[in-house]
């Protein structure tokens, strides 16, 4: 039974047993002498009993109604305030709440709320500060090999797959064999070798840049971006604000995108790819859409649903939400959104 309908029920017993102990005392003290004169007495035509028991119960489903309307939409809005602290959103500090019961439970949900936002503050400065030990203890021998270790597949394993593509491109289009099945399999060696370099040049992204490594956010993702349209036949779109921001967001939301990018370039089998990254509403966002083939994400198999996980963690450190929306045949659209962090000095001058 719904808080609406209990209200209703109680209204009517209350005003039904107040009316009764009213009546009682009233005939106890003023006896009748003909108490059959309570069913056979009319008064505006409707027999006097009949009427007191429907004016009372139509006085008790009145004020039913009011206070289950007035708790129901105060449970209602309850609801909606832990629903937002779900979602992550943030609360109304100038909302009060005046009735006294109800006051603890309203300041317990902004402590709450107060409580995620400095935790998410302290997962950011966590953040920036593993990113900076991470830095300055990264031995310079590790990002040449690095450097190394790609210019060596570039130089050898992908120009050796371009060309094997090259030929590949040629005898389709200049073999007079009239075997189809001689042609089918030459055609499906010619994908083969498009995949493995589409995986390589994963791979190579993933290898070089290493780490933003001074520069800001939207450098690294140009280079990183301009790099892709370098070597892949695919529209590369993208749209960046100037955004300040700490160097942990920063880490986290670039190796975000080279994850994201390197699923693209290996299963989405897409012919454009857009990125946008802004500040909204105290959020920072970056969103990264394909037209690919798309893939149900309830149903990923575990290699690519590591890929995803792994953006997730990134996203969860930094005190952000990750979402990923993906049809078949309509391409996907991944979201970070990461809330800004006012620092004292900023709020000072604010």
């Amino acid at each position: 039974m719904t808080i609406f309908l209990r209200h209703i029920l109680i209204g009517i017993l209350v005003a039904f047993f107040t009316s009764l102990i009213i009546l009682l005392t009233t005939f106890v003290t003023f006896p009748l002498e003909n108490w059959s004169d309570l069913w056979e007495k009319n008064l505006f035509d409707f027999p006097y009993i009949a009427l007191t028991l429907l004016s009372v119960a139509g006085v008790g489903m009145f004020f039913g109604i009011f206070y289950g309307l007035f708790w129901s939409g105060k449970i209602r809005m309850i609801n909606h305030q832990l629903d937002s602290l779900l979602k992550g959103q943030r609360l109304d500090p100038e909302q009060t709440e005046p009735i006294t019961e109800l006051k603890s439970i309203h300041n317990l949900i902004h402590q709450i709320d107060e409580k995620q936002m400095k935790q998410a503050e302290l997962s950011q400065q966590l953040a920036t500060k593993r990113a900076e030990e991470r830095e300055k203890s990264l031995q310079e021998v590790v990002v040449q090999e690095r450097n190394r270790l790609a210019r060596e597949l570039h130089d050898s394993v992908s120009q050796q797959l371009f060309a094997a593509s090259m030929m590949i491109s040629a005898m389709n289009e200049t073999t007079q064999l009239g075997e189809p099945r001689i042609n089918k399999q030459l055609v499906m060696i010619e994908k083969m070798i498009h995949q493995s370099q589409l995986e390589m040049r994963a791979l190579l992204l993933h290898l070089r840049p290493a780490a933003l490594k001074g520069r800001t956010l939207q450098e690294g993702i140009q280079e990183l971006l301009k790099e892709l349209v370098q070597k892949v036949s695919m529209e590369v779109e993208w749209k960046m604000e100037p955004i300040h921001l700490e160097k942990g967001i920063e880490d986290h939301l670039f190796r975000i995108l080279q994850e994201a990018v390197s699923n693209t370039l290996r299963h989405a089998k897409a012919n454009a790819l857009h990125l946008l990254l802004i500040e909204r509403d105290g959020y920072i966002i970056m969103r990264l859409i394909d037209d690919g083939i798309g893939f149900d994400v309830n149903k990923a198999n575990k290699p690519s649903s590591y890929g995803l996980q792994n953006m997730q963690e990134r996203a969860l450190e930094i005190g952000g939400q990750f979402k990923i929306v993906s049809l078949e045949n309509q391409g996907t659209r991944i979201e970070v959104k990461v809330p800004v962090m006012k620092t004292k000095t900023e709020i000072k001058g604010g």
